[in-house]
């Protein structure tokens, strides 16, 4: 008998608790060498808030979301709801750490960002990038360039397509009108976009004179996610970004620019999920998780489950479809 209590052959089983471990991204292996980047799905940090037009503090956003996604490090991948495991057995998944970020230099920290995604895609692994203010989409859009015709989709409270802001033309303002002026990119959706303030009426022309699907989450609602989606093409390429001020500010109220009106967790899922199935996904963000206002940690929570949830629609559609 152990002097604690425990039987001699008690057998021992390592737990790895959330509280215990380095806190990478759901502590999957790490990978800081991108030129030895060996895995089918490399996660990436941009602690870059530069831009920031309101709240600053979404430079801690990588960190705060690979900590609150230790909580999801261990247990069944079974989900009741759709009577689905999800067995992820064979995927390499690593997490990649953070770009490196020149603070005051938000030129260089956007080459920065736009080397290392380029770098992940020669490897041939999917970038998942932890944003970060929305900027940093811009130069992960210009390092998809070497793939045709990619298709967008965007959740945000926010149209995101200024001109410019005092001249400044790779803000967090204007990521979505920059990706339209890519040869590479294709049709976009914009949805969660809402109330007033999100960008003015010519910008929403000009959007709209793109092509853009532009809905609100009041309007996706009363219409369902599939026929929101529905001008989007099947069987191609998409890109997702998601502002974490997509979802309602009572949901995530630690954002940059938190907003009412958007929203829950399970129709961002259920967004997601939709995707997955309508293309080949080849790779999203997740930005503006701002940890600084959000005591409770629930912000951060969400915007990892939301990033796991897409990792398990995106394999299980491979293992589904192969030629995914």
């Amino acid at each position: 008998m152990s002097k604690y209590g425990k039987l001699p052959d008690y057998k021992r089983v390592k737990l790895d608790m959330p509280f215990t471990g380095i806190t990478s991204f759901r502590k999957y292996p790490i990978c800081t060498n991108l030129d030895e980047l060996d895995a089918d799905i490399a996660i990436i940090g941009v602690p870059n808030d530069m831009t920031t037009a309101y709240r600053s503090g979404a430079r801690m956003g990588p960190r705060s979301i690979r900590e609150q996604s230790s909580l999801y490090a261990f247990g069944s991948g079974y989900d009741h709801e759709r009577d689905i495991v999800y067995d992820n057995e064979g995927w390499k998944i690593v997490d990649c750490g953070d770009v490196s970020i020149i603070n005051g230099d938000v030129e260089q920290s956007h080459e920065n960002t736009e080397e290392a995604i380029r770098k992940i895609i020669s490897r041939g692994a999917i970038p998942i990038v932890l944003g970060g203010d929305h900027s940093i989409t811009s130069p992960v859009a210009f390092a998809l360039e070497s793939e045709e015709k990619v298709n967008v989709v965007q959740i945000d409270a926010h149209l995101d397509w200024l001109k410019d802001v005092s001249g400044g033309r790779f803000t967090l303002s204007n990521p979505m009108r920059r990706m339209s002026e890519m040869d590479h990119i294709n049709k976009m959706a914009q949805l969660g976009i809402r109330g007033v303030g999100s960008s003015q009426k010519d910008d929403f022309d000009d959007a709209f004179a793109y092509g853009s699907t532009i809905l609100s989450p009041k309007q996706i609602r009363k219409m369902g996610i599939e026929e929101a989606l529905k001008d989007m093409p099947d069987g191609e390429k998409y890109y997702v970004t998601i502002d974490i001020d997509g979802l309602d500010a009572s949901v995530a109220p630690g954002a940059g620019s938190p907003s009412p009106g958007g929203f829950y967790y399970d129709e961002v899922s259920e967004i997601l999920e939709v995707v997955a199935k309508k293309g080949k996904v080849i790779g999203f963000d997740l930005v503006e998780v701002n940890p600084l206002y959000d005591p409770t940690g629930v912000t951060s929570q969400i915007a990892a489950r939301l990033i796991i949830d897409f990792i398990n629609f995106i394999i299980r559609e491979k293992q589904l479809n192969p030629e995914k």
